[in-house]
């Protein structure tokens, strides 16, 4: 780790001792990561994020009194918490995971993920180049994208983008898509594949560091918290 560089600050957040103890050892281990609190339950959670000031904080879903989704909701709500949740959960189960999107998880990993995953997904999410497990990525999007044809509380149905237009499809609540460049288009629509910013580089024929310039701009455009946010908009808006 840089002696300039801050590490990591997380949160762990899980109602078994021994789950957060291991998650600690192994996070530690990695050198540029600092736990910086626990929480047994989703109250917890939420007053540990106010008071520790995380950078990640990684959430159980199955916990006593405020579960994890609950505390992940109002923690993505607060403006006086800036962390971003990993939810870490031992059940793949798609109910969780497209409530942990809606909720604004930055991200999704099942336990079973070896040490070395849990490092990784804590480093991306902190990044803010968050997706989710590469086992459940495309699979959660498909159903989720399946699951929101019709979006009831806006009360927009979907209109799917043709394959070679540069336009998003008019359907923000508040009126017609962002403007964005046509570069931002090929993009948004290659992050919507669950493409990583290498792969998104090396099909555009572009420099990683232009991609992540590009995606800064599609999330500000849209107003989203992070890359799951833009990938869920985009499936819910027929734009894939």
């Amino acid at each position: 780790m840089s002696g300039t560089t801050p590490p990591i600050r997380v949160l762990l957040a899980d109602d078994h001792a021994v789950m957060r103890a291991g998650f600690r050892m192994i996070l530690e281990s990695a050198g540029d990561i600092r736990v910086v609190g626990e929480a047994e339950n989703g109250a917890v959670a939420i007053a540990r994020a106010r008071s520790d000031n995380p950078d990640v904080i990684c959430m159980d879903v199955q916990m006593p009194g405020v579960d994890g989704l609950e505390a992940t909701r109002r923690i993505v709500a607060d403006p006086a918490i800036s962390a971003a949740v990993l939810i870490v959960t031992t059940f793949d189960r798609d109910d969780y995971l497209f409530q942990a999107l809606d909720a604004g998880a930055s991200g999704f990993l099942l336990k079973n993920a070896g040490p070395e995953e849990l490092i990784a997904a804590v480093r991306v999410v902190a990044s803010g180049d968050a997706l989710l497990a590469p086992e459940v990525t495309r699979r959660v999007i498909a159903r989720f994208a399946g699951s929101h044809e019709t979006d009831g509380a806006a009360g927009a149905a979907v209109v799917p983008a043709p394959s070679d237009s540069p336009a998003l499809p008019a359907v923000q609540p508040g009126g017609g898509a962002p403007p964005f460049t046509e570069r931002e288009v090929e993009v948004l629509r290659l992050l919507a594949q669950a493409l990583s910013n290498a792969e998104i580089a090396a099909h555009l024929v572009i420099g990683e560091a232009t991609v992540k310039t590009h995606v800064s701009n599609v999330l500000q455009k849209l107003g989203a918290r992070d890359r799951v946010a833009a990938v869920v908009w985009a499936h819910r808006n027929g734009f894939v």
